[in-house]
């Protein structure tokens, strides 16, 4: 059937099971959104195309599909860059579709051009430049296999005004093959013995849980293994929820922002067993002092890893899944109590320093947090954006699901909660979504409030409002004597700015306030916005300072006040 390019964007979309878009339309698009009322394909126009590509990252990582954005040449095309990076380095699978000018004017500088493949291609996993409409339908084929082919990823497919134009008869290939991508390794069964060898010897092992988990769908495997071998558990950031946080052998997270407990886990530890993670700087510290007695086991699907930061003694290839589930008959039955002993006496320690008994009369995050698992029951999914909140959420919110907490793990881009809940509450509308930010990433992109009220995406925006931007100055705090240089900022009055949009909105100030404006926030059928004010300076501990290993620690002073003003000892 003879269908012109913009037509068979959308028909590839519809086979590739896309039934939403994230876009902004422009001149060099404008043929396909022409065709775009034609397919039942719901188009969402955000206000920055930045958001866009959060929208449809947010989506990719609810749903576990294809998230699809769309944008013109030019600007529109490089405002996505951001977005396709921060999918990227957290390999979330996103097809991107631009605008570009005609084939006849590319490379005369015309209005509105940019060679977006160029600027794409670091922050891509591949990008094409279509030139001949007879070449659109393979390469749409080929963009989605590719973006959810082994590792997944984010591709740019970016399409001449003129090609969308044009007309050819449409086949779309009912089957790939790509002999020269990326696919999943099959997995050698001896490595698999080798590592079952080392954790049944082992006599302090520690498993240490990524984003692959959760992304190969190996939960059930990873529990088997943990409960049958009594190995301790800690996660990295994207790693959190993998396991359920409340079976007692899951320590939580670790790396600059872990509990101690994990941090001294994993300097003490004599078999690591790290899983679908990459050994980001964040999780390992001073790289040469990272495990230091440990045999380390690396199970991966992406050979590109292995070895990039940590060389592991053995590696092991492969879906997670089918290496897990290998593993499980070969490990034995073996219980360490010496060494979960040694474990419970770091985590005594760390309670004994929590916040949560230090400070109960001003209004700080953790308790904000706590309240948010507390009221929603644990049963929601959070999306948070980047700096002190995201981690409070990690460290107070206990995830007991996969893919129940959504944050930009890899390159930490502030302004990302918002639109990413947007996305993840459009994929998954049955799932209450609370988007956690702060004041200044929130400003980053709070003009998608207009998005939010056109669309009625009914997500529930938690505002940490500290007056500052607060990992940053807590950095200046820790480490430049206080000179909090470019940091302070001042926000807009929220709950105006949220009645403006038609969107409903509280101000929460003190701790009794907490639980009900959630609860409200919770039973509302639409969006909602609530603004916490909490104290102003108050620092994530533990911290790895920069340069120092995990073990090295910035803990919390010992509690001066060991109740609160009001003298009533907390009990969340």
């Amino acid at each position: 059937m003879e269908r012109t390019g913009a037509q068979i964007v959308w028909e590839s979309m519809l086979l590739e099971g896309i039934d939403v878009i994230f876009g902004h339309p422009g001149g060099a698009i404008l043929p396909t959104y022409d065709a775009l009322p034609q397919y039942p394909i719901r188009h969402i126009l955000v206000r920055h195309e930045q958001c866009a590509a959060h929208m449809a990252d947010g989506y990719a990582r609810a749903t576990g599909k294809v998230g699809a954005c769309i944008a013109t040449s030019g600007p529109g095309a490089t405002n996505l860059i951001t977005g396709l990076a921060t999918a990227m380095m957290d390999s979330v699978p996103i097809v991107a579709v631009t605008g570009q000018v005609p084939t006849s004017m590319l490379g005369n500088d015309a209005f509105q051009e940019t060679d977006v493949t160029g600027v794409s291609m670091p922050v891509t996993k591949h990008n094409y430049l279509v030139t001949d409409v007879k070449d659109l339908a393979e390469v749409m084929a080929e963009a989605f296999y590719v973006a959810r082919t082994g590792r997944p990823g984010p591709v740019l497919v970016d399409i001449c005004k003129d090609v969308q134009n044009d007309s050819t008869e449409f086949q779309y290939p009912e089957k790939l093959s790509r002999p020269g991508l990326h696919k999943m390794p099959e997995f050698n069964p001896a490595d698999v013995s080798a590592a079952a060898d080392l954790m049944n010897a082992a006599n302090k092992p520690l498993f240490m849980v990524g984003h692959g988990v959760q992304m190969g769908g190996a939960e059930q495997e990873l529990l088997a293994l943990v409960e049958k071998a009594d190995i301790p558990v800690v996660t990295t950031l994207l790693g959190l929820g993998a396991i359920p946080e409340t079976h007692p052998l899951v320590l939580g997270m670790s790396g600059m922002h872990g509990e101690a407990a994990t941090n001294h886990a994993v300097q003490e530890c004599d078999v690591l067993i790290a899983v679908g993670m990459r050994f980001d700087d964040r999780v390992t510290g001073r790289l040469d002092e990272f495990a230091p007695r440990a045999k380390i086991v690396h199970f991966e699907m992406d050979p590109s890893e292995i070895g990039k930061n940590v060389s592991p003694d053995l590696a092991v290839l492969g879906d997670c899944k089918q290496t897990l589930g290998a593993l499980v008959p070969q490990v034995e039955n073996i219980r360490h109590p010496e060494w979960r002993g040694i474990i419970q006496g770091w985590q005594e320690e760390t309670y004994r320093l929590d916040i949560a008994d230090q400070e109960v009369d001003e209004l700080i995050p953790p308790f904000v947090m706590r309240q948010l698992w507390h009221v929603t029951g644990g049963d929601s999914l959070i999306v948070t954006d980047v700096g002190q909140h995201q981690m409070w959420e990690a460290q107070y919110f206990t995830h007991e699901r996969p893919r129940q907490l959504l944050t930009s793990g890899g390159l930490g881009t502030m302004g990302y909660g918002m639109p990413a809940a947007m996305g993840a509450k459009v994929g998954m509308p049955d799932e209450l979504v609370w988007a956690v930010v702060g004041d200044g990433g929130f400003q980053m992109t709070l003009q998608e409030l207009g998005t939010i009220a056109q669309e009625q995406i009914a997500v529930k925006i938690g505002i940490m409002n500290n007056g500052f931007l607060g990992m940053v100055r807590q950095w200046q705090q820790l480490f430049y004597d206080k000179r909090y240089a470019g940091t302070p900022i001042l926000s807009p009055d929220y709950v105006k700015l949220a009645d403006a949009y038609g969107i409903p909105a509280l101000r929460v100030t003190s701790n009794d306030e907490v639980a009900g404006a959630i609860k409200q926030a919770n039973e509302y059928d639409g969006p909602f916005l609530v603004e916490f004010r909490i104290k102003e300076e108050v620092n994530v501990y533990p911290m790895v300072p920069a340069g120092a290993n995990v073990g090295q620690m910035i803990r919390r002073p010992e509690p001066a006040i060991v109740q609160g003003y009001s003298g009533v000892k907390p009990s969340w």
